[in-house]
């Protein structure tokens, strides 16, 4: 049985989506490796605070259906590159029972085993769901403390914590919050300040329209500068804060539309992040712009959790959609071109989804391409009752076509991923496409 400190994969728990071909072998496997990588890794593989993956690559193959041996073939690529945690002080864990102790240290990787610890200790002591409400969603200084952070480093702690949730795993939870925990808070200003807006806001306007205001606004296009360190402090907060809480207090979420407005968030993120193409060079997907997808299908496992209150549900969806209004603008918010994805042609055209997520099982990455192909399939059956609804602009074959498009794109030569879509100097490195593909 999974616990605050041992990792153990269920058929009971396999997913928002998962395959229906899922083996008792394979959760057996998964469970191995994920124990592993919970007690010899770091949560960062280098002291620039890279994220370590596995707890993220293992549970979506793992829901995909990888066998055991694609299993262990991933997990072998992956940990050769991973460090052991800092050691473990003890008397740090005690100290954080302290208020200040515990916000005096956030935002210090080299605390990350005395923060995870820390929240092992308390979920052991009064279960994961009492340990997120009590130091995530309180809303006292601690909680959020916690809350802004997780949705800091390109939203990497809040998809963490999504896996635990989604696949009930008490140990990959103590690692999300204590991830959060060391990550930079400058992401909370924003957020809280968007908050504070938002309660003034009396109708929600639609993500796709916002969308379209950010891009039509020449400050906000141009906050961000290409030699920027982090495009979101650096360029949209530092240049344009008031422009930007202004258009993401527009969007307000309410109790009776939690389910719609998770599956407007989802379909947003997807058709800004697919249509940011630069014919006539080959098709990309933005690294950054592809978190806002791949965290997506969390909040779908959240809806479902009769522990959080809807106001912590909307909570939690707000802040997601005011991060993906400015990882938008973050990259010069490039325009959606969406005929690129209606009229994409396919590699293996003959392929349905079941050969797009073969495909993505077999490619040897870190796990970002097969959770951006979970991602797009569980954001189509999401999406799926609201075709007519003008909010949602993917819609049908777009669904399968972007899929494609994915796992084309990383298959492709050139580095998997372009890194800020609408500056010319991301494209540099890219080929153009043949003529017969413009």
């Amino acid at each position: 049985m999974a616990s605050a400190s041992k990792i153990q994969l269920s058929l009971d728990h396999c997913g928002e989506f998962h395959a229906p071909n899922i083996s008792k072998e394979s959760a057996v496997t998964g469970s191995e490796v994920l124990q592993e990588n919970h007690e010899e890794h770091h949560i960062f593989f280098n002291e620039s605070g890279f994220h370590n993956h596995i707890a993220h690559h293992i549970p979506t193959i793992y829901a995909l259906g990888a066998s055991p041996s694609t299993i262990r073939k991933h997990y072998a690529n992956n940990k050769s590159y991973q460090r052991p945690p800092q050691p473990l002080d003890r008397d740090m864990v005690q100290n954080f029972h302290d208020l200040k102790a515990f916000l005096d240290h956030l935002g210090q990787e080299r605390f990350y085993h005395d923060y995870l610890i820390f929240f092992q200790d308390e979920i052991s002591k009064i279960g994961h769901k009492e340990v997120i409400n009590r130091y995530m969603l309180k809303g006292d200084e601690r909680a959020n403390a916690i809350l802004v952070r997780m949705y800091a480093g390109f939203l990497h702690p809040i998809i963490h914590l999504g896996f635990g949730v989604e696949f009930n795993q008490p140990a990959i939870i103590a690692e999300a919050l204590a991830q959060a925990a060391v990550h930079d808070g400058w992401i909370g200003p924003f957020l809280l300040a968007t908050e504070k807006a938002a309660s003034n806001t009396q109708t929600s306007k639609s993500l796709v329209e916002i969308l379209d205001q950010i891009r039509a606004d020449p400050k906000l296009c141009a906050a961000a500068h290409w030699d920027d360190g982090n495009k979101i402090r650096d360029g949209i907060l530092a240049r344009a804060p008031d422009e930007m809480i202004k258009y993401a207090a527009q969007w307000r979420v309410g109790v009776d539309d939690l389910e719609a407005k998770t599956a407007e968030m989802t379909n947003a993120a997807v058709y800004f992040t697919g249509a940011a193409q630069h014919p006539p060079k080959q098709i990309k997907f933005d690294f950054y712009y592809m978190h806002c997808v791949n965290s997506s299908i969390f909040f779908s496992a959240f809806l479902k959790q009769p522990w959080l209150s809807s106001e912590h549900k909307i909570r939690l969806l707000q802040f997601k959609g005011w991060v993906d209004l400015a990882m938008y603008a973050s990259r010069r918010a490039p325009e959606a071109l969406l005929d690129e994805v209606v009229n994409y042609r396919p590699k293996y055209p003959e392929d349905g989804w079941d050969g797009v997520i073969r495909r993505v099982l077999e490619h040897e990455d870190d796990g970002h391409a097969s959770k951006l192909v979970r991602a797009l399939r569980h954001g189509e059956e999401i999406c799926r009752p609201y075709e007519d609804d003008p909010r949602f602009r993917v819609k049908g074959d777009m669904w399968l076509k972007l899929g494609h498009m994915a796992i084309d794109s990383v298959e492709d030569t050139g580095e998997p991923w372009v890194r800020s879509a609408d500056f010319d100097e991301a494209w540099e490195k890219y080929e153009d496409r043949p003529r017969a593909q413009l």
